[in-house]
């Protein structure tokens, strides 16, 4: 992209900024600055950005802090409801990796970043920690001016998180962890994650709205699930250049819409911290509203062995709605539960639905009625005829061989199509 391009773009981004920092809950002197006149590249990033110069035992980096007050909202969700959430909360999604902890003891983390391929040529050039204090949700973003700040932001950041027990990202197993312990290797110092236990919000997320959403982004679920349309936002593929253009030039409030980026991040983040995990502490409470999420969450279950619950789950998304393909695939799940547990008739009841209709089950439902006729019923007769009707839909080796010992057992040739 021409520089031209990114400079219309950030005028605009910019003029948008006000609204968007208010949702946020951001200071009003925040945004004035950052919309400032053309002299702004007069002002020093501390004035530009409202923040702070840091000095550490490493040197020094730049330090901005933000505040949701409790009474504020975030989209759907009340920030006051952040600070009482019960501390086993994320024991169940985390399956046991999390400990009980109270919620002033997670911590909230996401970084931005000089490019997305990681390596050690990969600098986190911003890292946003954000925790749950009485007063509301506390933000503190650590941003180097220069590649010279990264050792002091580090040590800063090391220190933001001596007294957390749970760190909880969005894909930050993969990316922003790796990446952080890549710059603290490299700088000589001790990474501080090995005392913590990790949260990675995406996998739960995806488990639940993989099946509804197209995307599992985290701006995606923060509009599709707390209703915030963000503006004054920067795509995320546009902020490597915006930094490599601030190192350039030093116009400090081209990064406002950075900063924006990340701390929406992060507040969402919390807010999903506040939904995502109780599905999977109390599934029965959850307050689901589309089946598709019921039957991503039953999935879970079945994995765990949790087959009862699974089964509830599934039904419950079924009787909810679910798109065609989805609801053919709910009911082969449902039936194979019935199985496992032991309720063969109820199991029948559902494959003998999927045989009579055309749908991607129907071959596999047809061959389960024939090993049940054949196997349990000793009804041969009639697991041919299954038999032949999954043959002319889906011939294949394994129902040739069963057609043929089931002639054998049935005791004649062969028998007309059921369906």
């Amino acid at each position: 992209m021409q520089p031209v391009d990114l400079q219309a773009q950030l005028e605009d981004l910019r003029r948008r900024m006000a609204a968007a920092a208010r949702r946020a809950g951001q200071a009003a002197t925040t945004v004035a600055h950052a919309a400032a006149p053309d002299s702004v590249s007069a002002f020093p990033i501390e004035q530009a950005l409202n923040g702070t110069i840091v000095e550490t035992p490493q040197g020094q980096h730049f330090q901005c802090k933000r505040l949701w007050e409790r009474h504020k909202r975030h989209g759907s969700m009340d920030i006051s409801d952040l600070e009482s959430l019960p501390a086993d909360l994320l024991e169940a999604i985390s399956e046991g990796a999390a400990p009980p902890a109270p919620p002033g003891r997670w911590a909230f983390i996401d970084t931005e970043s000089t490019g997305l391929a990681g390596g050690t040529g990969t600098y986190a050039f911003l890292t946003g920690i954000g925790r749950i204090r009485p007063e509301g949700f506390a933000l503190t973003q650590y941003f180097m001016r220069d590649f010279g700040d990264e050792p002091s932001m580090l040590h800063a950041v090391n220190e933001s998180l001596a007294d957390a027990e749970v760190l909880v990202s969005y894909n930050g197993k993969t990316y922003d962890i790796p990446l952080l312990e890549t710059r603290y290797r490299l700088a000589r110092m001790k990474p501080p994650f090995g005392t913590m236990a990790h949260l990675d919000l995406l996998h739960g997320a995806r488990r639940l709205w993989k099946l509804r959403l197209e995307s599992c982004r985290l701006t995606e679920l923060e509009q599709q699930i707390l209703g915030v349309d963000r503006e004054g936002d920067i795509a995320g593929d546009m902020i490597p250049f915006v930094y490599f253009e601030y190192l350039r030039r030093k116009e400090a409030w081209k990064l406002a819409p950075v900063f924006l980026h990340n701390a929406l991040d992060i507040v969402t983040l919390a807010c999903l911290t506040a939904i995502v995990p109780w599905a999977f502490r109390s599934p029965e409470d959850a307050r689901f509203s589309h089946g598709a999420e019921m039957v991503g969450l039953a999935r879970w279950l079945r994995k765990g062995d949790k087959l009862d619950q699974a089964l509830a789950l599934m039904r419950r998304g079924v009787e909810r709605g679910l798109n065609d393909e989805l609801l053919f695939r709910a009911q082969w799940d449902i039936a194979g539960l019935e199985k496992k547990l032991g309720r063969e008739p109820a199991a029948v009841a559902v494959w003998s639905e999927l045989a009579g209709c055309r749908n991607p089950f129907q071959a596999a439902a047809l061959e389960e009625l024939a090993k049940f006729y054949e196997h349990r019923e000793k009804n041969y007769a009639m697991a041919l005829e299954f038999t032949e009707a999954a043959l002319h839909i889906a011939g294949s080796e394994e129902l040739r061989r069963r057609r043929q010992r089931l002639i054998r057992l049935a005791g004649r040739p062969r028998i007309g199509r059921l369906l």
